[in-house]
């Protein structure tokens, strides 16, 4: 349930709370440790077991938990693929139904894009799409087909899922969508927060991208891109607002080299900021207080920093790998290109030349979108009729 860990962590967190409005009342297993800092805020459930070892994040404790629990729920969910929960679910379900063959819980699976096929065919993943096969033939694929159910978060997700093994025929596909709640009201506390931790993005107006420093989210063209912009715009008379890269990651061989490159680079000093990881009031203030979001990942399952965005009435700049960018596109809440370097710019060069009164358009969409969409009354509301309760009749 580490918030670093991006997406699924605070996709619980969004869904849960609200769930129990409708009367449904969850709990959580993780493989966290007992009193971790980032666990002291839930108003939930949560059972920690302690930390997996390995890769694969084996832990001897969570299946006799299972066993010991199971009997206590209407319905399971494993969040995420290729790790021992996964494997340990099935294993429990397997022994818990020689015992009890009438009472056993519905049991699905939310991969949140784990079965997207850019982790087979992206650059330098050739070996971990080999052992992604390997663990598809001998555990993985029994897990998908013999759920009750896969749940995604999009349409998207859910046609990209078939293309990447085989075999794979799950009981049911079911597009439960996903939301969050909406954020608290702009506040100065906010900008204060911000300013503490990254006064810079407070000097004039600026960009920004907001998630893990990771290749997959392509920081890196955005930083080439960004530079390009920078260069064309100076010999136009134009300034560009700064550009605020905030995350977790950073002291990472990529996350560190980002940071070369802008150290080294007279074009990016002091115009490209890394304040690290933002949470509460700075991570509100700076999405409020932003131009624009900016996210050209190679792939991007849902995007929860980009609703987060849309929450605050600050349009998005995204890749065509967003999952839901299609969504952004038909409420024209942001621009949408492809995910290289020149898409990057592209989505850059085409908001700086928008009109004011477009821009504004732009903004009053991205608000209008998040409720029409992404709003998580309704979310949960689709996502509980999803896993079989009767969803219209429940009432909060």
């Amino acid at each position: 349930m580490n918030p670093a860990a991006g997406g699924p962590p605070q996709g619980i967190r969004n869904v849960v709370p609200e769930m129990s409005k409708f009367g449904v009342s969850n709990e959580v297993v993780s493989l966290d440790q007992d009193k971790s800092s980032f666990l002291e805020s839930d108003n939930f459930v949560i059972h920690t077991i302690g930390r997996g070892k390995g890769p694969w994040g084996y832990n001897e404790a969570l299946i006799p938990w299972l066993l010991a629990n199971i009997s206590r729920f209407d319905v399971i969910i494993v969040h995420g693929l290729w790790q021992y929960t996964s494997f340990a679910v099935s294993a429990a379900i397997r022994q818990y139904k020689k015992r009890n063959p009438k009472s056993i819980p519905a049991v699905y699976v939310m991969p949140h894009g784990m079965l997207d096929p850019w982790f087979q065919k992206a650059k330098g993943r050739r070996l971990k799409a080999v052992r992604n096969w390997i663990f598809w033939k001998l555990i993985e694929r029994r897990i998908v087909n013999e759920s009750d159910g896969i749940l995604f978060t999009c349409e998207a997700e859910m046609m990209l899922a078939r293309q990447t093994f085989t075999p794979y025929h799950p009981k049911r596909e079911i597009n439960v969508g996903y939301g969050i709640k909406t954020p608290p009201e702009y506040s100065e506390q906010m900008r204060r927060a911000l300013k503490d931790k990254c006064p810079s993005a407070l000097q004039g107006e600026y960009f920004l991208f907001l998630g893990r420093i990771n290749y997959k989210k392509g920081v890196d063209i955005l930083i080439e891109a960004y530079e390009q912009v920078v260069i064309q715009k100076a010999s136009e008379g134009v300034s560009v607002p700064n550009l605020v890269i905030a995350g977790p990651e950073l002291d990472t061989d990529f996350g560190r080299s980002l940071t070369a490159i802008v150290d080294g680079n007279t074009n990016l000093q002091n115009k490209v900021f890394f304040p690290g990881m933002l949470k509460g009031d700075s991570k509100w203030g700076a999405y409020y207080n932003c131009q624009a979001f900016i996210l050209p990942s190679h792939q991007e399952n849902f995007g929860i920093a980009v609703v987060e965005a849309l929450a605050c009435g600050t349009p998005v700049l995204i890749s065509d790998q967003v999952n839901i960018c299609n969504e952004i596109k038909e409420e024209y809440a942001g621009l949408v290109a492809s995910d290289t370097t020149e898409g990057t710019s592209y989505l850059l060069n085409s908001w700086l030349n928008l009109e004011n009164e477009e821009q504004m358009r732009l903004r009053q969409n991205a608000k209008t979108a998040f409720i029409n969409r992404f709003e998580v009354s309704a979310a949960t509301r689709q996502f509980l009729g999803g896993i079989g309760f009767d969803s219209e009749n429940l009432t909060i």
